[in-house]
């Protein structure tokens, strides 16, 4: 495809020194091209200075064509419809980011002999602040506008070349501090085969870890600036860039600077490692957390430390040096040997840096210049590191850190952080990873105090296997993470973060395959949970559970409140997980011996039904009776094998007195309307039927489609009509159907919640799966998320229709069915 017209944008931008007018650069964006053989996923013209050039940014094909590609979505709750356009991918904040191409941008820069201007993340106010006009004006400029000889990275980078700016993103500060300390991660996330000479063209690329894979961001070096000088992130060094330019790939990818004011330094770390972080309280410290994070360091774990703001004041000074609502790093943890003439032994150490980079630092014992620092021999300090530079650093006791911060994260690095020739005697995590969604009206339950909405929610199973190699209790460590997607990317459609956490349900070894339903959670209690339900982006917690199978819920606090999620999993020992799901379906139970298949259309020929409106007959040719809604309770002189009752299946009870004269009244009215040929059409059963139920719920009557698709369900060879025997079988699905509404419409409203549909499909015989069943409540439930009779009769109906069509070319069972186009489109047209 391609463009067969050009679409331009002229983009004006003020810049002002504050020492005269503004100044007025405009540029021009084309998208298109004049040839009309631009790609419709990537082509555009960037120019400034009377010149336009065409540079092409989304990915190409595999096959090196212009032509996009095409991957299967990531697993979620909520189903794709094959051949329809995603909504989700159209809306995808991160789309445009993730499919622009560093190397054919390069090479089209090259050629034309222009510098990159991204056209995902303009030289612009937008791009910085995106709730209000910024405090002063910004000019940007290139690096080698600001000095003479810009580098990339200078003599390495290390912690000390981080230095904050006007920016209130300190928590990323401090996990880009805690990076430098591992120089091969610190090398994957920003590439050091950069520069600002062989093959310079104004582009730089950076990685990061987005929601369960590694993205690459690329971005132009035109960076804020207020009178010559950089505004936001920058290195020690005036011509080092690798700073700047990484705080403001990792601004594109959250959508502005402005989105990365607060935050938590774990969330930082996750996007620099894809680990999982842990959050503790230092004032509620379990007793082995020094061992914890002594492991953490060994095993390259980046970790971060904080004081709980004062409200009435930002950053406020404590007399120890230490600042109140700061985010600091740890930069080591170890054991330090002392040996003097009163004492020997090891002292746990942690060495903290803070972001600054200045003099303020912790005064306390071990601090720099401290008298405690002459009991230790230089062999040691240096081994150490140590300096009494005014940097930002400082090391401190474990006794007095655990006194004085109270917070601390770590993230846990995963089973892929660690090459095979880093191990040294270190084991990795083993790593699962579950993507999910709370889709309002479907399956966002919300906390275990919604009990009826709760059991609703996602539901995973986890095999824990073996206990820890080196626990004395035969437990298994379990690091339990829920990551909410996406959310300070919408800070500007006004969202934050939801609050999130989990629940642990111990599942008994007796248990079949599929969700816990409602029951299970009245009588049970849960073994295990996050330890707060919290508004941060992702909650993670440790837990020692015995080996066994667990069932992990991730909800929101509240329900009713829509969020994707990933579920991240680290064990010590192998494990295995997978979401609780249902294969779609009909309730079924195996027997042993021929006996008679008391079944609907789910056979294409009905063979038999008994109904209350004539006698049972009896088939001999099937080995398994299927627990349809037609089946209605046969007399006892039925001759059949019993079979065991299927768990939340409602069999017909026998009529009413009521419903006894029902039958007698609608008997006569079909065959009064029906005729000689005693048929009737959708228009004809809809009069008899709605003069029926029209008298026992309060609704409008089956309409028109409705009995079109009573009518479809049994009308095999397409005349339009049904006769009295498929009339027959009719009446007792909607019997049954009617008798569920009832018992599931609790309130008496005339309408069944969304969350209670489940259940009441369950019980009218149809076992469904996840992602069916979000269909059915995107088709079926009005705006608030109700059902109203009429919609839960013709979701049944269809239902019926769909599983018996296919059921009828999937004679093996196999849950797949071959259907050739005619077939296929009347099999779902003509239901």
């Amino acid at each position: 495809m391609s463009y067969t017209t050009r679409t331009t944008r002229t983009v004006r931008t003020f810049y002002s020194d504050g020492r005269g007018p503004p100044k007025v650069e405009t540029k021009t964006y084309t998208y298109g091209d004049d040839s009309g053989g631009s790609s419709v996923n990537g082509g555009f013209n960037i120019g400034g200075g009377g010149r336009r050039f065409q540079i092409r940014v989304g990915g190409g094909g595999q096959d090196g064509s212009d032509q996009p590609n095409y991957s299967a979505p990531a697993f979620s709750q909520r189903p794709q419809v094959i051949g329809r356009a995603s909504r989700k991918e159209k809306k995808d904040p991160f789309s445009g980011v993730i499919n622009q191409s560093y190397d054919e941008i390069k090479r089209r820069c090259q050629e034309e002999g222009c510098l990159f201007e991204d056209p995902e993340f303009e030289a612009e106010d937008s791009s910085i602040f995106f709730s209000r006009a910024p405090p002063r004006p910004f000019e940007w400029k290139r690096p080698h506008e600001i000095c003479d000889n810009p580098v990339f990275i200078a003599d390495g980078a290390s912690r000390f070349d981080v230095q904050q700016g006007e920016l209130g993103d300190c928590w990323l500060l401090a996990a880009i501090a805690s990076l430098t300390v591992n120089q091969r991660l610190f090398a994957k996330v920003v590439p050091p085969d950069q520069s600002f000479e062989d093959g310079y063209c104004g582009l730089f690329r950076f990685h990061f870890w987005r929601q369960g894979e590694w993205v690459e961001v690329v971005v132009d070096d035109r960076l804020p600036t207020y009178y010559g000088q950089l505004t936001f992130m920058h290195s020690v060094d005036k011509n080092e860039f690798w700073s700047a330019l990484l705080e403001k790939a990792y601004a594109k990818l959250e959508g502005s600077y402005e989105s990365l004011k607060g935050g938590s330094t774990c969330e930082a770390m996750v996007d620099f490692t894809g680990g999982v972080s842990e959050f503790f309280d230092l004032r509620k410290a379990p007793p082995n957390l020094f061992s914890i994070m002594l492991k953490a360091s060994q095993r390259g774990s980046l970790m971060g430390c904080s004081i709980d703001a004062d409200p009435n004041q930002l950053e406020a000074r404590l007399s120890n040096g230490l600042v109140m609502g700061h985010a600091y790093s740890i930069t080591s943890v170890l054991l330090m040997d002392i040996e003097t003439p009163s004492m020997s032994g090891k002292i746990p150490m942690v060495r903290v840096r803070n972001p600054w980079g200045n003099e303020a630092e912790w005064k306390g014992r071990w601090s720099d210049q401290s008298r405690e620092w002459s009991l230790i021999p230089d062999s040691q300090k240096e081994s150490m590191g140590l300096t009494f530079d005014d940097d930002g650093e400082f090391w401190m006791s474990f006794d007095d850190f655990s006194k004085n911060f109270e917070k601390l994260e770590i993230c846990n690095l995963g089973p892929d952080s660690l090459e095979e020739d880093e191990l040294d005697g270190k084991k990795r995590w083993e790593g699962h990873t579950e993507n999910g969604e709370w889709i309002p009206r479907v399956n966002a339950g919300g906390c275990r105090n919604y009990l009826d909405t709760f059991w609703t929610n996602p539901q995973y199973r986890v095999t824990l296997t073996d206990p820890d190699d080196d626990d004395d209790d035969d437990l298994c460590t379990m690091l339990v993470g829920v990551l909410q997607k996406d959310r300070r990317k919408k800070r500007k459609e006004g969202l934050d973060m939801l609050t999130i956490g989990y629940v642990i349900y111990k599942i008994p070894d007796d248990t079949k395959e599929g969700p816990l339903p409602l029951n299970f959670f009245k009588y049970n209690a849960s073994c295990a949970k996050s330890n707060s339900f919290i508004n941060m982006r992702e909650v993670c917690t440790r837990h020692k559970l015995p080996p066994g199978q667990y069932c992990i819920i991730p909800s929101t606090f509240e329900p009713h409140q829509e969020g994707n999620f990933l579920l991240r999993l680290y064990t010590e020992q192998c494990a295995h997980s997978h979401e609780l799901d249902e294969e779609t379906g009909i309730i079924e139970e195996q027997v042993s011996e021929p006996c008679m298949k008391v079944i609907g259309v789910y056979n294409v020929v009905n063979r038999g039904v008994y109904s209350p409106f004539n006698d049972y007959t009896q088939n001999a040719d099937y080995t398994r009776r299927i627990l349809v809604p037609t089946v209605a309770s046969a007399p006892p002189s039925v001759g059949r094998q019993e079979v065991k009752k299927v768990p939340g299946y409602r069999e017909i009870p026998p009529p009413t007195d009521e419903e006894q004269e029902q039958e007698q009244a609608l008997k006569a009215s079909f065959r009064r309307v029906a005729g000689d040929d005693m048929e009737i059409d959708a228009y004809e059963l809809r009069d008899i039927l709605n003069a029926v139920f029209t008298k026992e719920f309060v609704f409008d009557g089956f309409s028109l489609d409705t009995t079109r698709s009573m009518v479809a369900m049994h009308d095999g060879d397409l005349s339009g009509k049904l006769g009295f025997d498929e009339f027959k079988v009719l009446w007792a699905d909607l019997r049954r159907w009617k008798g569920v509404f009832k018992e599931y419409d609790r309130d008496r409203s005339g309408n069944l919640s969304s969350y209670e549909l489940r259940s009441a499909l369950h019980a009218s015989g149809f076992r469904l799966s996840n992602r069916t069943f979000s269909a059915l409540v995107m088709r079926y439930s009005s705006k608030n998320g109700n059902i109203e009779f009429g919609d839960f009769i013709l979701c049944a109906i269809r239902m019926k229709t769909m599983l018996a069509s296919f059921r009828n070319i999937d004679v093996d069972n196999s849950g797949h069915a071959a259907f050739d186009v005619d077939t296929f489109i009347q099999t779902v047209m003509y239901s």
